[in-house]
This record gives C-alpha cells, structure tokens and sequence, in this order.
C-alpha cells in the first residue's frame, strides 16, 4: 500500500489530538499539543527528554487522564473502552509474560473481546484465536519461534512479538514509546522497518517516540517534533535538516524546571551579606559580629575579670 504522502494526499486522521494539557504536581508537560495521524501513515515523534513525546502518547491511550484538550479516533471522541481498544500500545520495556510462549503472549491482544471463562488461562484460549495468532507471528516474522517462551528470546524478537500481539489485538492505531531504544542498531533497524510496512502495507496508523533521527529519515512518512509540549514542527521526514534537530535538542531550549530557585534578587539580599551599622558592639559581646565582615573600628572596650578578650 502507498502511503498518503507518497501521492501528496493527507488522509482523514485515524487519530486527532486538538490542544492536549497535562501537568504534574505543577510541571507543565503538554502545553496544548496538536497531533494527528493518518491512516496508512507512519510518523516518529522526536523531541529532548521531557517534551511530552510519552505522556501524549499515554494520555492517548488512557494511561494518563489529560488535563484539558480533545483526543479523536475516527472523528469520536476517545472515552469509550469499544474505541480505546482500536489503539493498542507498544511500550520500551515490551511487557510479556516471560514464562509463556510466543504464541500465548499474542494471543493476550485479544482478551478485550474474549468472555471472561475463555480468558482466565491460556488453555482455554479458542483454536480460531490461536491461528490468528500465528498469523500475526508470521507477519513479524516470528512463526518458527511461537512454541518458545518469550525469555528465551532476543530483545528485538521480544519486541516483534509485542507488535504481533498489537496486530491479534486488531488495533487500526499503533503507537510505540521508544519501541528501538534498548536494542542494538541491527534489532533496532527491523523494528522500525517493520512498523513502517504495517503502516504502509496493512493501512495502519503508527507512531513511534524515537530518539534515532536517522531512523526517522529512512522510516517514517512524517517528523513531529516536540518542544515545550508542543508540536513545534510538523513536516515530512525526508526534508528533516539539522537545524530542525539543533531546535528540538539544544539544552537552552529546554523548559526550565519550576520548583528550582532562581537566583536572589538585589534587593531581597540575605541579611547576613548586608554591610554593618558602624555602631559600637555591647562591651560584653565584641565577637557579635559575622566572622567574615569586617568590624569597624571602635573604642577599646573593658572586659570583666573573668571573661577573657577573644
């Protein structure tokens, strides 16, 4: 399948963010985020730490609850579990059952729509759900490893299982939050590779928090770029230069922190720092004064017989 960009068309969005907020005890980390995402369209988000690329995508999906703005899927509004579960979400630690299959991690997509008595183990998960299942590990080319528990598997074969187990979810949006970051460049490269034919050859709507420009380039129809918890670039990945990447992570960009103390200002110095009153000190406390100020100059004074001049 052609991606939209590829013919110069934008698709209606499969998913629509319109003025996203969120704040933490006081931190603002989305400032009314604009995003959206077409069908058939692979974007990478990019963006410095703590632009907002994860939270947006957790607030998406219902793992965060926003603070303000609107989340679309379809043209509806996103508050409802029957359209949650047309987004499934992929994550950086992957989050399988280690002790299980392959194939019965996969089959885990589909427990939004199994009845509870075929849920409760994967004994009773249904033949039909099981071929599908294999069908989606074949697709990430995973088929020959189904039988075999997902600890024994490579980070990046752990993580195309989890995009398998996205795809028997039957999920029309993906998004992945730093799906390449704990692999190696190799791993990393199929992944990405991968997510970007789902999207192109299935009609798919992907996006990925990435923090490899380069995959970006090679891999992705369009680059949202966060700043501040915005969207301060939108554009196709093809014409990323380096001054956009220069904007996007240069450290005097970054939001300042607002619980951190921002320098004294002149006239609220502390007491201490102000120079003295050149009054004479009571004859009985000579040392009253701060030890790194200079006294001035005074009278001696008659010290009583027992205490001792310091």
């Amino acid at each position: 399948m052609t991606s939209p960009q590829a013919v110069g068309v934008r698709a209606a969005p499969a998913l629509a963010v319109r003025g996203l907020r969120k704040s933490f005890a006081g931190r603002t980390v989305l400032d009314g985020l604009d995003l959206s995402l077409a069908p058939g369209e692979f974007v990478a988000l990019l963006g410095a730490n703590g632009s907002g690329k994860s939270t947006a995508l957790r607030c998406v999906v219902g793992l965060e609850r926003p603070d303000g703005g609107e989340i679309l899927v379809h043209g509806r509004p996103a508050d409802t579990a029957s359209l949650r579960r047309r987004m499934a979400m992929i994550f950086q630690q992957i989050h399988l059952v280690h002790r299980r299959s392959a194939l019965d991690n996969v089959c885990a997509g589909a427990l939004g729509r199994l009845p509870l008595r075929r849920s409760l183990t994967p004994i009773l998960f249904p033949r039909e759900l099981r071929e599908e299942a294999m069908v989606c590990l074949d697709r990430v080319g995973m088929a020959d490893r189904a039988a075999e528990p997902a600890g024994r598997l490579s980070g990046g074969q752990r993580q195309r299982v989890a995009i398998a187990r996205a795809l028997c979810q039957r999920a029309e949006i993906i998004l992945a939050d730093e799906p390449v970051s704990a692999l190696d460049p190799a791993a990393a490269e199929q992944v990405v590779a991968l997510l970007a034919d789902l999207a192109h050859d299935q009609g798919l709507a992907v996006a990925a928090v990435l923090h490899q420009p380069d995959l970006a380039r090679r891999h992705a129809d369009r680059v949202a770029g966060l700043l501040h918890g915005r969207a301060t670039l939108d554009a196709p990945a093809a014409t990323l230069t380096a001054t956009d990447l220069a904007t996007l992570y240069a450290p005097d960009h970054r939001r300042p922190d607002p619980t951190t103390p921002g320098p004294t200002a002149p006239d609220r110095a502390a007491p201490h720092l102000a120079a003295p009153h050149p009054t004479t000190p009571h004859p009985t406390t000579p040392d009253c004064a701060a030890p790194h100020l200079v006294a001035p100059e005074r009278a001696p004074a008659h010290h009583h017989a027992d205490q001792e001049p310091r």
